[in-house]
């Protein structure tokens, strides 16, 4: 983590440092830059300072996607700034098409905002010099990122909107996702044969188009996950938790795993709960250190030396389904789950390998 700019986590991605020299060294090159800059350490100052300038960009423009989503009640875990840019991971889906598309333009209105500024700076001020130099390539970019965000088709932001927008149409979340998913396959293949439309200069592989392609490349490979996640999302409503758990049974902490084995085989069950005497659930067995208990130590060993402590996180309604059973799992990872009632009685137990096996079938 390198900052925490309004409370939210920024992390670089250990590769943004090896395309970061490799732009320095590019930018510095004598052809790039104008004939008034003389000397190696001007033309390396100017590239770095760029450079800087240019992911300082990337990163505000994510803090405007992070800010606008925490003002809508969206979790932000963090922002990662990689080679190609950056992210801003929001932990829950926008709720609602208009929220979606405030979220997601955010980011190209801010890019825009900024190339703005930088002009007004240089017209106002009359800027001159390396700082010129730096200010123009800086508004290029910032337009660049704010104009090419804006092509509708996912991972960019432009297929974001167009997602709010069909979903708006359709009322179909899912399917709004799919088109934009296949809008941005269309792009990155437009951007290949762009490419390769042109021999060489700016879009050709000696010019930008090396760097067109891998951003195809990348662009096709994030449309793809997209499609992959609406698939899945449009079958989580299958994972339901009562569906997933296995029958239980309530044994005494101080009784023979082998006995508590018996009991189990008896009742047709599959998980073993370990009761106070109260008869209150305090710790479920653990299914994988029975398996690697040796059966002639089990008359031996107590069930509730096996046993996990259940915590308040561990304790979930048997009602739970879809991306609300994941994200109760994935707050507190456990190998088995303990489930009630919304009356506090208990219906069975949800162990992870059950809902791993579903979850991978989905």
């Amino acid at each position: 983590m390198i900052a925490r700019p309004f409370g939210i986590p920024v992390y670089v991605s250990p590769y943004w440092f090896v395309v970061a020299a490799v732009l320095v060294v590019l930018y510095s090159n004598e052809g790039t830059l104008p004939g008034t800059v003389h000397g190696a350490t001007a033309r390396y100052a100017i590239a770095v300072a760029f450079v800087l300038l240019l992911y300082l960009s990337v990163l505000i423009h994510e803090l405007s996607h992070s800010l606008v989503a925490r003002g809508f009640r969206l979790p932000v875990r963090r922002i990662l700034l990689y080679p190609l840019g950056g992210f801003s991971e929001i932990e829950q889906e926008p709720p609602t098409p208009g929220t979606e598309f405030l979220v997601s333009a955010a980011g190209p209105a801010m890019s825009l905002l900024l190339a703005g500024l930088g002009f007004a700076v240089i017209t106002l001020f009359a800027v001159s010099g390396i700082p010129r130099i730096v200010l123009d390539r800086l508004v290029l970019a910032n337009l660049v990122v704010g104009i090419f965000n804006m092509l509708p088709g996912l991972p960019l932001d432009g297929g974001r909107v167009l997602r709010a927008g069909l979903w708006k149409v359709t009322g179909k979340a899912g399917y709004s996702t799919v088109l934009a998913a296949w809008s941005g396959r269309v792009l990155a293949v437009l951007l290949v044969g762009v490419t390769l439309a042109s021999p060489s200069g700016t879009f050709g592989l000696e010019g930008y188009g090396l760097w067109l392609v891998i951003i195809a490349v990348f662009m096709w490979m994030s449309a793809g996950q997209a499609l992959r996640t609406a698939r899945l999302r449009e079958r989580l409503p299958a994972l339901q938790a009562r569906t997933l758990a296995r029958r239980a049974i309530p044994i005494p902490a101080s009784l023979p795993l082998a006995e508590a084995i018996r009991r189990a085989d008896l009742a047709q069950a599959r998980a073993l709960v370990v009761v106070d005497h109260d008869s209150k659930p305090i710790a479920i067995v653990n299914e994988g250190a029975v398996i690697a208990t040796p059966e002639q130590r089990r008359p031996w060993i107590d069930a509730g030396s096996l046993a996990r402590t259940l915590d308040p996180d561990m304790i979930l309604s048997a009602d739970l389904s879809g991306m609300d059973l994941l994200e109760a799992v994935r707050r507190a990872p456990a190998s088995e789950y303990l489930l009630v009632e919304p009356s506090g009685q208990v219906y069975g137990v949800l162990a992870t390998a059950d809902l791993d096996h579903a979850f991978a079938g989905a």
